[in-house]
């Protein structure tokens, strides 16, 4: 048996297939000789059930918590492998192993700790979420993102002062972790849904309730597709999201019009969430990246098997990034997976706890909340 792995034009034959089973996802099972740094291409054999009328049926929940272990930037040790060698496999699902443990340990002592709140599986072989660049690793942000991302105000910020509002990101206030940092996974509530309709996908994020409505046009008309955006004045957290049907196994989804900002205006509306949340394994620190107009994101469903789906995101915002980038996960179908309540912070009072706080360490009123000043000293001393 002859098995082929393609990716941006390389190509691996291998003449055995003895080390290597494919699974669903198209990826090794048994490492020992196989290739450890090529994308494999997803297998197409898998024909979907269809709606009642005629679409590919990927309707859900495809919770994304068995993968939240794996980073989104590689790990230096790895190079440019995609996939654990069966030794470092081993040890992940060791780890992860640890993590049950404490999970019925909990359920035993009646308690809650770490075991319920850190909601992950083995994560599979893969060594990193990105599979562009090849390394692994984000591009480089541009001189100007970077001004910005020094100079960005979030309660992930290490030192961070708090005075009011605009010292804080919008998932800090509960309002969205943003697009596409949504898709992918948290230490807990990775649950995405999805649902259809004639015309539309809607895809559902247990985190903060966000939900995304994908506006389906006939794969003749996506050519056409700039005649369907909204004018670029009119932003959103999710941006708008067109789609087509690339073939019977593939949704390709673009959403532009993504709000725009950053983390340092003191106008919360001029804001924007960072397109990838530091609370995401692997990400940089601070989730203060900003986000431009120009930003894009290029999205693949593509159905695999019965349970399985490879989900595929390019993000592409040459103002912020030298390059774009790429990750891929895998989403393996959970029918007995719920959604409950995202309260977010009970009794939404954090934000005013986290200034007061910190007003009093620094020697300020707490009674004089108000606007970011940048004479906090002189205010001080003034006391």
């Amino acid at each position: 048996m002859k098995v082929t792995l393609m990716s941006a034009g390389k190509s691996l034959a291998l003449a055995s297939a003895a080390s290597l089973a494919i699974a669903g996802f198209g990826l090794p099972v048994a490492a020992q000789e196989a290739d450890l740094v090529t994308v494999p291409e997803p297998s197409n054999d898998y024909a979907p059930a269809k709606t009642a009328w005629g679409d590919p049926d990927l309707r859900g929940m495809w919770p994304i918590d068995n993968i939240a272990s794996i980073p989104m930037s590689r790990p230096a040790q790895f190079g440019d492998r995609l996939f654990l060698n069966d030794e470092e496999f081993k040890q992940r699902q060791e780890q992860a192993g640890f993590f049950e443990e404490r999970y019925k340990e909990e359920d035993e002592n009646d308690s809650i700790g770490m075991g319920h709140w850190v909601e992950s599986g083995s994560g599979g072989r893969r060594t990193s979420l990105l599979v562009y660049p090849a390394n692994g690793q984000l591009p480089a942000m541009t001189p100007w993102a970077q001004e910005q991302y020094k100079a960005g105000r979030s309660s992930w910020v290490n030192g961070q002062a708090f005075d009011w509002v605009d010292d804080f990101d919008s998932w800090d206030r509960c309002v969205s972790r943003g697009f596409p940092a949504s898709m992918f996974p948290f230490r807990y509530n990775n649950g995405i849904q999805v649902l259809q309709g004639p015309g539309y996908v809607s895809i559902n994020l247990e985190m903060i309730h966000d939900a995304r409505i994908v506006k389906l046009l006939p794969k003749s008309e996506w050519a056409n597709r700039a005649s369907h955006r909204w004018p670029s004045a009119v932003r959103t957290w999710m941006g708008q999201s067109l789609g087509y049907w690339e073939d019977d196994n593939t949704l390709v989804v673009e959403t532009t019009n993504i709000k725009a900002g950053d983390s340092v205006a003191e106008n919360t509306a001029e804001r924007a969430a960072s397109p990838l949340n530091m609370a995401t394994m692997g990400v940089p620190p601070n989730n203060t990246i900003p986000t431009s107009e120009e930003a894009v994101v290029v999205e693949k469903l593509h159905m695999v098997g019965p349970d399985s789906i490879l989900y595929e995101a390019t993000y592409s915002d040459p103002k912020v990034f030298t390059d774009k980038w790429t990750a891929q996960l895998e989403w393996t179908r959970n029918p007995e997976y719920a959604f409950f309540e995202y309260a977010c912070h009970e009794g939404n009072v954090q934000v005013r706890n986290y200034i007061n706080s910190s007003r009093a360490e620094r020697g300020l009123p707490v009674s004089k909340v108000g606007t970011h000043s940048a004479n906090q000293e002189a205010e001080a001393g003034s006391e």
